[in-house]
């Protein structure tokens, strides 16, 4: 049953497989970038035709262009989100042009008479800011922004989320609404242009940290977590409504467990990823002087395993063994030169 839809945030890891299987199924996507002079180098790589795949000019803070973006569409999955590599000094640079960027979406479906929306969220809005004892999550659980140590990017993604779901309650009247949660994305490169969490791999493949710290996560592979969305997208609008789908593929993995199935996987091309645990003091002390490793302090020796049943029971989606991402993502970033073994 394709359609119409509008994918956010084209240029994106996650849209831009989401666009490609859309295509692949005979849907006509609209996609929205900051700028059209993204077009010339995007369009090769995610496929289509001028006529079933049009670029629009629009951006989270601003009206303009959002009208004619929505023009014509059936369907809205809204992905664009800032996600930057570095915690910033003001936590508003990502809460607002996350929150407004969803509510504007949200308005210009509901003009357009967009009647069917799917929202990435991500696990950030469901795993934080809970006692320390508890390390099993599913989307009943949500994150509690306002608890100590919660960061910008996991405050900006609950409160959109939430702030989008109020909105649908409220003013979207029969339109279905769900949102799809993944953990961190990985998997296959299709360019330089690629998710925070891939960059995990090109560090402890490039050997640019001398031991693991104590911190992990779930994984998901990126054709995976488009394939959720799309399922979602093509499902009854009843199936979906108020839902939420965490996307992971599998347990909680420590990064030396990560490290060690690269090495196990790839032999001499992984002989820079590190063999042993950072003692958590050390990773206290280098966190003084590197602002990108506070984001960890609050995560050593933590776990938080996601559960991914809903989905799978809801929509029958099915992912891939992490082991496969894992080996997927490293062969990628290593054929594509971006890490030199």
């Amino acid at each position: 049953m394709a359609g119409t839809v509008l994918v956010t945030g084209g240029s994106g890891y996650i849209a831009g497989e989401t666009i490609r299987q859309l295509l692949a199924r005979g849907w006509s996507v609209h996609t929205t970038v900051r700028s059209l002079s993204r077009e010339a180098e995007l369009r090769p790589l995610l496929g289509g035709t001028p006529e079933t795949l049009k670029f629009f000019a629009a951006d989270l803070t601003s009206d303009a262009g959002w009208a004619e973006s929505m023009a014509g569409c059936t369907h809205l999955c809204h992905m664009a989100s800032p996600f930057p590599a570095d915690v910033p000094k003001d936590e508003n640079e990502l809460i607002v042009p996350a929150r407004e960027g969803a509510l504007r979406a949200l308005r210009f479906a509901k003009a357009a008479g967009v009647g069917h929306v799917v929202l990435t969220s991500s696990a950030a809005a469901i795993a934080y800011g809970h006692p320390p004892g508890k390390n099993q999550y599913d989307e009943r659980d949500w994150t509690n922004p306002d608890a100590p140590g919660v960061q910008p990017y996991i405050k900006s993604k609950t409160i959109a989320e939430r702030a989008a779901r109020d909105w649908v309650a409220a003013e979207g009247g029969d339109m279905a609404f769900c949102t799809v949660n993944p953990v961190a994305v990985l998997g296959p490169v299709a360019s330089n242009d690629f998710a925070a969490s891939v960059e995990v791999f090109e560090q402890l493949l490039s050997g640019k940290v001398p031991a693991c710290p104590d911190v992990g996560f779930c994984l998901v592979d990126v054709r995976d977590t488009a394939a959720l969305h799309v399922l979602a997208l093509e499902a009854n609008a009843e199936t979906i409504r108020g839902e939420r789908f965490i996307a992971s593929s599998g347990p909680f993995y420590k990064i030396i467990d990560v490290a060690r199935m690269l090495r196990e996987q790839l032999g001499d091309q992984a002989r820079k990823v590190p063999t042993r645990v950072m003692p958590n003091w050390l990773v206290r002390v280098m966190a003084m002087f590197m602002p990108a490793l506070r984001q960890l302090l609050g995560e050593l020796g933590r776990t938080r395993a996601m559960s991914s049943a809903h989905a799978q029971t809801v929509l029958g989606w099915q992912p891939r063994p992490p082991e496969e991402t894992a080996v997927d993502c490293a062969r990628s970033l290593i054929e594509r030169g971006i890490v030199k073994v």
